[in-house]
């Protein structure tokens, strides 16, 4: 927004719905502040993670960037530059000043879309020589040394983007006949190589070792990776392909779709899709997320099926410097790049400033080229500067600079993709695209999803993001360009493919979190509808004046890939030897010698030592007499099959030994909940939109006893529009809103039941991460009730809680988890979708509320084989007899059972041999709070069942 359309706050207009957004409101100026990191003198420091370069430049420069039609640069500048250049708007008011450069043979490149002002060189406006310096527009402070570089590089890299486009290149297209086997053809979703593609699919069919292929993002490296996957079935070998993302998995599942027709056996994997070996076995080409591939070689089973996978196709293999998802990365291509002979990485990666590092990390050939089908610009357009402590003044900024470029472009008959920070910045945004659409947007909820939707999609206006009610409505209309305006978070840059004439990205943070220089890359790589017939593109990334050099200096240098396998050595060490791939702290250093970690400079094992004694010391590690020894116990296994952190899980096992024991099944939910939402930084830090925060906490207050005794009936008028009392005893505490989600799930179980789009108000959506993240942690505790390493009470109520999350669209409440558990059984992984739910109701309409039927046919809808079925019944604990008796406990369970006995927090561990027997509760200690609470429970594999309160878990109440 510019100043001179700027009033004061009492003069906005009442009425929101005129046409002009930047008229709608108004912002106090300040002159710009010291932002983080700035140096005590007024110099920003240099981003420590990047290089810093050298300041050197012999040339005579003299480089201009305008936004001014009355600009012009000093006539003794030009006469002693030795390279003078100018970018300018494309307009007509800019015609006199291009004839005025013109006449002085300065050369310039124009932009439709230009926002950018400034300059920087070595000749200042008397013509005399200066070190190489940088300066903004309206007598701003120039900067000199790593700033200036990083202004030229960015200067010359718009530059050579605006280069005259040629008037067409079919002719560096090259027919798939000429590369690879006509049969092939038929495969391939294009008829021709784009010179990306016919530049690296040679490489793919010439040799079998690694190939690494850097090329923007757009420039089509999916046809590379189908060669290839074909090329690895043409010797009669697997092929597997990992994306970052489930949508990426579902996208490209649906590009293989014609691979099924013509018979080739792909088979989809993703933490949503359970595993069936037997189709995994039989697959020619596996897609799957990293997690998910990570998750298969943890389990073991499928070994023999990996050992067959002649190529892992990684795409987007620079994520391997992602802070969530590059650890898992490194060390699945640790594990995989020393096999050369047996299966060839080909890793398919956006533009990076290391891609030499990577390839030889790999022993990889490189490819790489900067070419795109379509070109791409780039700027950080000068946003008014406001008090910085000031977030809804930055915020407005921010919208109005983000209206005002995507008027322009949509105006221009272009389409905008508005990338913004977290999902209520893309409400509010689309809430101010469409009021500068003449949309009345008075009064109007930014929380309330369905009015947000109702008016944006009159205006042309459409919202994107994972949890959003319409996000797929949003994708067809925008490729249909019923919306020619498309705002959303992070997800499209990532996982969808929709292409738009111009990127605008709204904020430099995703949540708390500064974003990726890879991620605001991939988010400019949207820019440019090649589909379209267009062949340009415009990428705006919106900085507040004391961030903005920073982001020129890290555009300007690229996205460099670095390491992020140090932050989770435990997790990794465990893993590696639960595949039996290490057994010794010396295999453990040959290990780690060859990560990528190592590679980069990172190669002290002190850390890898320190990891080794972490899990031996949390019960990880099996104790040795050999201390070089590294050997996993069951706990380890069961923590590395989960995919658990080994940090946070130990966190929260910690909290539960030091809580009281509980005294009923309410407080022991509650008491789980409360752990779980203050120990896992994905439920403590889960955001949420005002209106759900008022529901959840009204949730909160009204949850109670007396709704334990009727968990699916509503506990009171939980409205949406709650609001938080102001004089509640305690104030808000990190993890709440987590915390009454899952209580929602275990006490009003209902709320769920037959997937509904909202809870309360809330989007269901929106809990699921919360859903999904506590359910893996509570499976991972239910898990260790044979083996004695949680209270009893933990397990039981874990296992049963996590079953009930799981299949929460049943409604089903406390107690179900035994049946549940008995219908996944009998359904199998890969069926268990469609099968659960219908066995599930076919026992409850029986009267059936446990697993505890006579007789050994199985039901109908039961997927096992007969011997199958009578092994799984065998794995029951009905018939288990428990029966305390003061200081005893009269037992029977099944052959090999655990029996787990308790005096508050004091355990002991039996193993029963199939004869009833009597066994003493272990002493309380002297300080045990939970003294007083006894119990016995027997454990199988996967059933469990208990005394006193625990009872209630037994079986599903009426």
């Amino acid at each position: 927004m510019r100043s001179d359309e700027a009033g004061t706050q009492s003069s906005v207009s009442a009425d929101l719905g005129v046409k002009r957004y930047d008229r709608l409101t108004a912002i106090a100026r300040v002159p710009a502040q010291p932002g983080p990191g700035v140096r005590a003198g007024g110099g920003p420091a240099w981003p420590q993670d990047l290089t810093v370069p050298d300041g050197t430049e012999p040339r005579g420069l003299a480089w201009w960037k305008a936004a001014d039609p009355a600009w012009r640069p000093a006539e003794a500048a030009l006469a002693a530059a030795e390279d003078a250049r100018v970018i300018l708007p494309d307009g007509p008011e800019y015609e006199e000043l291009r004839g005025w450069l013109e006449e002085r043979d300065v050369p310039c490149r124009v932009s439709r879309y230009w926002e950018e002002a400034g300059q920087v060189g070595t000749v200042n406006d008397t013509g005399g020589r200066t070190e190489l310096v940088t300066a903004g527009p309206e007598g701003a402070a120039p900067a000199a040394g790593p700033w200036a570089v990083a202004a030229r590089d960015a200067f010359a890299a718009q530059w050579d983007a605006l280069e005259e486009l040629p008037e067409g290149d079919a002719d560096t297209y090259v027919p798939v006949g000429a590369l690879v086997p006509a049969d092939w053809a038929e495969l391939l979703p294009h008829s021709t190589f784009n010179p990306v593609q016919a530049a690296a699919v040679p490489e793919v069919l010439e040799g079998r070792g690694h190939l690494v292929v850097v090329a923007p993002t757009g420039a089509g490296k999916t046809p590379i990776g189908m060669v290839a996957a074909l090329e690895a079935y043409a010797r009669g070998r697997k092929a597997a392909w990992l994306v970052p993302q489930r949508s990426l998995t579902d996208e490209l599942d649906r590009e293989l779709q014609l691979w099924r027709s013509r018979g080739l056996r792909v088979v989809r994997l993703t933490g949503e899709a359970a595993v069936d070996t037997e189709l995994i076995r039989s697959a020619d080409v596996w897609v799957a997320t990293t997690e998910k591939f990570e998750a298969i070689c943890r389990a073991g089973s499928l070994r023999d099926s990996l050992a067959e996978v002649g190529c892992l196709v990684v795409d987007e293999i620079h994520l391997l410097g992602d802070p969530t998802r590059g650890a898992v990365l490194e060390a699945l291509l640790a594990r995989v790049r020393e096999d050369s002979a047996g299966t060839r990485i080909v890793g398919l990666s956006a533009t990076v400033a290391n891609a030499e590092e990577v390839a030889r990390w790999l022993g990889a050939r490189l490819v790489r080229t900067t070419w795109r089908p379509t070109r791409l610009t780039w700027q950080l357009p000068l946003l008014d500067p406001v008090d910085e402590t000031d977030w809804a003044a930055r915020a407005a900024v921010r919208t109005g600079a983000t209206v005002r470029i995507a008027r322009q472009v949509t105006d221009d008959g272009g389409s905008v993709l508005v990338f913004c920070g977290s999902k209520r910045r893309v409400r509010s945004t689309a809430l101010a695209l469409a009021a500068d659409r003449g949309v009345s947007t008075v009064g109007v909820d930014a929380d309330d999803a369905e009015a947000v939707e109702r008016l944006c999609t009159g205006a042309g206006v459409r919202l994107h993001y994972r949890d959003w009610p319409y996000k797929r409505e949003a994708e067809q209309a925008f490729r249909a360009r019923e919306a020619d305006v498309l705002v959303a978070t992070s997800t499209v840059a990532a996982g969808v493919n929709l292409p738009a004439r111009a990127v605008i990205v709204s904020d430099t943070t995703l949540g708390m979190d500064r974003v990726e220089v890879s991620m605001v890359q991939q988010m400019f790589g949207r820019a440019g509808r090649i589909g379209a017939g267009e062949r340009e593109g415009w990428a705006f990334l919106l900085t507040d004046p004391a961030e903005r050099a920073h982001w020129q200096a890290r555009l300007a240098a690229g996205y460099t890939v670095r390491s992020r396998l140090a932050d989770h050595v435990a997790d990794h060490l465990l893993a590696e030897a639960v595949q039996q791939r290490l057994s010794t702290l010396e295999e453990a250093e040959s290990w780690w010698a060859g990560t990528f970690a190592a590679y980069q400079g990172h190669d002290s094992v002190e850390p890898l030592h320190e990891a080794a004694k972490f899990l031996a010391s949390v019960g990880c590690l099996r104790p040795a007499a050999d201390e070089d020894r590294l050997e996993p116990s069951a706990l380890g296994r069961l923590t590395s099959r989960f995919m658990v952190d080994a940090v946070l899980a130990d966190d929260l096992a910690t909290a539960l030994r030091r809580a009281p024991v509980p005294d009923d099944p309410l407080a022991a939910e509650d008491l789980l909940a409360e752990l779980l939402s203050t120990c896992l930084p994905v439920l403590e830090q889960a955001p949420f939109t005002e209106r759900a925060k008022a529901a959840l906490r009204a949730a909160l207050r009204e949850t109670g006893r007396a709704a334990a005794e009727e968990p699916d009936t509503p506990l009171g008028p939980a409205r949406a529009e709650a609001p938080a009392s102001a004089d509640d005893e305690q104030g808000p505490r990190a993890g709440d809103l987590a915390r009454a989600v899952l209580l929602l799930a275990a006490h009003r179980p209902a709320l769920f039941r037959g997937r509904p789009a909202y809870v309360l108000g809330i989007p269901v959506d929106s809990m699921t991460g919360i859903l999904e993240e506590a359910r893996r942690y509570l499976a991972w505790l239910g898990a260790q009730g044979p083996l004695g390493t949680v209270h009893p009470w933990v397990a039981v109520v874990a296992a049963d809680l996590s079953l009930r999350i799981r299949w929460r669209t049943l409604g089903a409440g406390r107690g179900a988890g035994r049946l549940l558990w008995m219908c996944e059984r009998m359904a199998t992984a890969p069926l268990a979708p469609g099968l659960v739910p219908r066995m599930w109701k076919a026992a409850r309409a029986r009267g059936i509320d446990a697993p505890d039927w006579n007789g050994t046919t199985p039901p109908g809808d039961c997927a096992i084989s007969r011997d199958g079925y009578r092994a799984l019944l065998a794995e029951r604990v009905t018939g288990t007899r428990l029966t305390l008796q003061g200081e005893e406990v009269r037992v029977w369970a099944p052959p090999g059972a655990a029996i787990r006995l308790w005096s508050g927090a004091a355990t002991t561990l039996h193993i029963a041999d199939g004869e009833e027997t009597t066994l003493l509760l272990p002493p309380a200690g002297p300080t045990d709070a939970g003294d007083g609470y006894r119990g016995a429970a027997v454990f199988t594999r996967g059933d469990r069942l208990a005394s006193g309160w625990l009872g209630t878990y037994a079986a599903l109440r009426a």
